[in-house]
């Protein structure tokens, strides 16, 4: 029989959120506090005291937070954040793809040399019981056979790509050197409320619902399997709880794909602003760089855990853009106007 993480709970547990200040980062800090866990929440250090999208968080739930400032770059913060920590959701990660283009050398520092920090500190700790690492299905390339399992070979298409399989080979190495008790989780594409327009939804949706003359986008049509990001803490969160996902690495996807074009023309629907698409090159990638198709096998998530996705496709979506229309002023949809 599977190993059902609903029998279990986080609740009492005493953990920490790398990268909590982040998109699904303040998600999953909201959920652990809601299933009773103790957070400490390691966001990175400014001079503004800045905590990124964990100042969306209800006061009540914020307070509950204990916030750690730090860098993921700096082994010695990362070991005092690990401390005392029976579970770790390591998330901190450069994430955007078109950037790493420009300052690769940025996307190693941190998410290679954060990831070994993670590790060591890990490894170190006398009270760890697990460690989620979060990856990103870009490790798979373009899908060679659809869908994609957790046996499909990596690629990096991307130097983010390349630097999230070094990571991911790095927790692997201490897992089975020395007993790190871990499981990577490949979320495929997650979208939500908080997302910023470096993503492709919001991109989308804050043109269209500034009544922009023209969509501005890249390629219509790679094809992506998206997951609310509700749907992707959950399943973070479970897989922290199943004894018997320790080691594994874990899908998690919906197993649907849509095309970019075709997200676009729901958005339309849904914000009932109708207009050309036109192709920015600014938004392409290098030919040979693309994904074309990203379409999740997540058979492995949902018989160690039986997670399932709760907010259908076209609902997030609704969420998406509801939320966007009530903080459109954090995005520059005047940058596409012509």
């Amino acid at each position: 029989m599977p190993d059902r993480a609903a029998s279990r709970s986080l609740r009492g547990a005493s953990v920490l959120v790398t990268g909590a200040d982040g998109f699904i980062g303040s998600h999953l800090t909201e959920l652990l506090v809601a299933a009773g866990a103790n957070v400490r929440a390691l966001v990175y250090y400014n001079s503004w005291n800045e905590t990124g999208w964990l100042k969306s968080l209800p006061a009540d739930v914020l307070a509950q937070v204990e916030l750690f400032p730090g860098d993921i770059r700096d082994a010695d913060r990362v070991a005092a954040a690990v401390a005392d920590r029976t579970h770790v959701f390591h998330l901190s990660s450069l994430v955007a793809i078109p950037y790493s283009y420009d300052a690769p050398r940025s996307y190693v520092e941190t998410n290679v040399n954060g990831a070994v920090n993670i590790a060591q500190a890990c490894r170190n700790s006398d009270s760890l019981v697990r460690l989620v690492h979060v990856s990103t299905s870009e490790v798979y390339g373009t899908a060679r056979t659809v869908p994609i399992s957790e046996s499909h070979p990596v690629t990096a298409q991307s130097p983010y790509a390349a630097t999230k399989i070094a990571a991911d080979k790095m927790i692997e190495s201490f897992h089975l050197s020395f007993g790190l008790p871990v499981v990577t989780a490949r979320p495929f594409n997650t979208f939500g409320p908080r997302q910023t327009a470096r993503a492709v939804i919001p991109t989308i949706a804050s043109q269209l619902l500034s009544h922009c003359a023209e969509l501005r986008l890249g390629a219509l049509t790679p094809t992506r399997d998206f997951v609310y990001v509700t749907d992707t803490a959950q399943a973070l969160a479970d897989l922290a709880l199943c004894p018997a996902a320790e080691g594994e690495v874990v899908n998690i996807g919906a197993g649907r794909e849509w095309s970019i074009g075709d997200v676009a023309r729901l958005l339309m629907d849904i914000t009932g602003h109708r207009c050309e698409i036109v192709s920015d090159q600014d938004r392409l990638r290098p030919d040979a760089s693309e994904v074309q198709r990203l379409l999740a096998d997540a058979s492995r998530l949902r018989a160690l855990t039986g997670w399932e996705p709760k907010v259908p496709f076209e609902q997030g979506l609704k969420n998406t853009a509801a939320w966007i229309t009530d903080n459109l002023d954090r995005f520059d949809p005047a940058r596409f106007a012509r």
